[in-house]
Parts: C-alpha cells; structure tokens; sequence
C-alpha cells in the first residue's frame, strides 16, 4: 500500500527549518574549521532527499533544490579541510541533485565551483573550459556573471590581459543586469533558496579583479582594487576575512609595500588554525614565499614565523578522517 504524499504545509515548515539551518551552517563555517558543520550537512541533506521522497512534485523539486545548496556547501568544506576528491564528489551530487529538481542554473553553478579547484590547481585551460560550460548552460544572470568572473580568473592565470579584462567587463554588465532586476533564475527567486556566490565578501567582484590583476603580474593595480575592501567584510566572517586579507597581503608584498604587508599578518594568520583552511593555507605559501626576497628585514622574518605557525596543522599527528560521501 502506497502511503499519501505529505501535505504542502509540512513540507513548507520543514524546508524553512533547512534553510535556516544553512544559513547556520554557512555562519558557523566562517567561524570554525570544515569538519565542525561536517555531520548537520550530510545528514541535512539525508533528511532533505526522505522528504522529496514522499513530497508532491512541486515540494519535492523545493527540497531536492535545497538538498543541492547543503551539498555544494559540503563540497567547498571539504576543499577547505584539504580533499579535493571529496570536493568533487559533493559537486557532482549536488549537480545531480539540481538536475533533479530541474534548477538549471544550480546545475551550471557546480560548474564554477569545479572551475575554482581548477583554479587552485592552477589548470588554467580546465577553468576556462567549465566557466564557458557554465555560461552556456545558465538561463540567469547571476550564474552567468560568476562564470565571467572565473573564466576571468583562468585567463589571468594565463597571462591572457585582454581576454581577462573583457571577461571581467562582461561578468560587470551581468551583475549589473541582476541588480536591475535581470532574470536572476525564476526557479530559485520564486522557492526563496540561497543564491549561489559567496554571502559574506561585500565586494566579491573586487576580490576576483585583484586576484586577476596580481595573476597578470600587476600587484599595484591588485592593492588598488583590494584596498579599503576587508574593512567591508562583517567581523563574523573570519574565513571570508581571512581569504581576502591573505591575497591583499600578497599583493602588498610583491608590489614592494612590504610594512604595509607585515603590519597585517598577525590579523590575517590568528584565525587560520581554528578554520583549517586549506585555501588559506595554498595562499599564504605563496605568501611566503614572496617575504622570503627580504631575508635581512625584521617585519618579514616575523612575518614568517606567523606564517609557519599558521601553516603547521594537526592533521599528519591526529589524522582527519575522510569526508564520507554518504
């Protein structure tokens, strides 16, 4: 016998519980390190798929559409604790869960984030190619102005100038079509879910072009771009903060400002043990390696030791469990 499908009502309680429960999740990731929200994810999203199990169609593209969202978070955390495969598992079941639910633009966002571990990888070609993927298979603005910004990214990376300007040019104009009111993604607006992008960074697009202009060997331009944008970032999100401060550091030491750089450091490292982060971690190497020119100056041999000291993990002493892929 066939049980009836769970009334619209207790489906709508019951995802409005989940989002709040990923806008928790998303806060307390800035806060502490990756395997701290490990377990509320995979089971949030175990309970998510029983309730699209025995939903209405309508409410079971909502839950399956949320269920995504908790599963893309849980990939970027574990990029964040250091396991790419594991960060590629989530991403290709949090795309197959969007698909599911028909939510093309979430589909073509699992793209981008797919382009970032490229990115850090520095595979330049891969994040090139699955940003125009992406581009191609979003309806909305939104996704479509991110995918800019990473193919962006990939051809700063290849010391492409003015493939990357015009990419940043073009992610510009889209931006600026959804805070006109573009079509943002009928699917996602409508249900009321979590957007794609980052929450926290208040000028994300200043965050990429700085990163794009100290990738094409312009760490001035990079500082004018990223100055005065970490004051911007609310307290509460330290990973954010620390993301973003790491890169305006770098880009302050290999455009000569080496005080300026310095002065920062004990800011940006005392947060980077407690949130584990291994983007963070990617940055702050190369980081070091740039303070490593001025082996006779005080600040950046002390400079150095924070960033030792930030650099050493627990992780080879404890060993981290594998993130599981429930």
């Amino acid at each position: 016998m066939t049980s009836a499908p769970v009334g619209s009502a207790e489906v709508a309680r019951a995802l409005g519980h989940f989002r709040r429960l990923y806008a928790e999740c998303r806060s307390l990731g800035q806060t502490l390190g990756p395997l701290a929200v490990r377990e509320i994810l995979t089971s949030s999203i175990d309970s998510l798929r029983g309730i699209a199990g025995s939903a209405r169609p309508a409410d079971r593209a909502a839950a399956l559409r949320l269920a995504a969202r908790f599963a893309e978070y849980a990939g970027w955390m574990a990029q964040e604790a250091g396991d790419e495969n594991g960060a590629l598992g989530w991403n290709g079941r949090a795309a197959a869960l969007a698909d599911a639910a028909d939510d093309t633009d979430f589909v073509a966002y699992t793209l981008i984030r797919r382009a970032e571990m490229a990115l850090y990888r520095e595979d330049a070609h891969a994040v090139v190619a699955l940003a125009r993927r992406a581009d191609a298979q979003a309806r909305g603005v939104r996704v479509r102005g991110l995918a800019a910004q990473r193919e962006a990214q990939g051809h700063a990376l290849m010391g492409d100038d003015a493939a990357c300007l015009n990419a940043l040019g073009r992610a510009a104009d889209l931006m600026a079509e959804e805070r006109a009111g573009g079509t943002a993604g009928a699917v996602t607006a409508a249900a009321g879910d979590p957007v794609p992008g980052s929450a926290h960074l208040a000028g994300p697009a200043d965050f990429v072009s700085g990163w794009c202009m100290h990738d094409l060997g312009r760490p001035a331009d990079a500082v004018d771009v990223l100055t005065g944008g970490l004051e911007a970032i609310p307290a509460e999100a330290g990973r954010a903060r620390a993301r973003y401060g790491a890169r305006l550091m770098l880009a302050l030491a290999e455009s000569g400002e080496l005080a300026e750089a310095c002065a920062m450091t004990e800011a940006v490292t005392s947060s980077v043990v407690l949130l584990d982060s291994a983007t963070i971690r990617a940055d702050l190497r190369r980081l070091n390696h740039a303070l490593n020119r001025w082996p006779r100056h005080s600040d950046a041999r002390q400079a150095s030791r924070h960033i030792a000291a930030a650099l050493h993990t627990g992780a080879y002493v404890r060993g981290h469990a594998p993130w599981p892929l429930n």
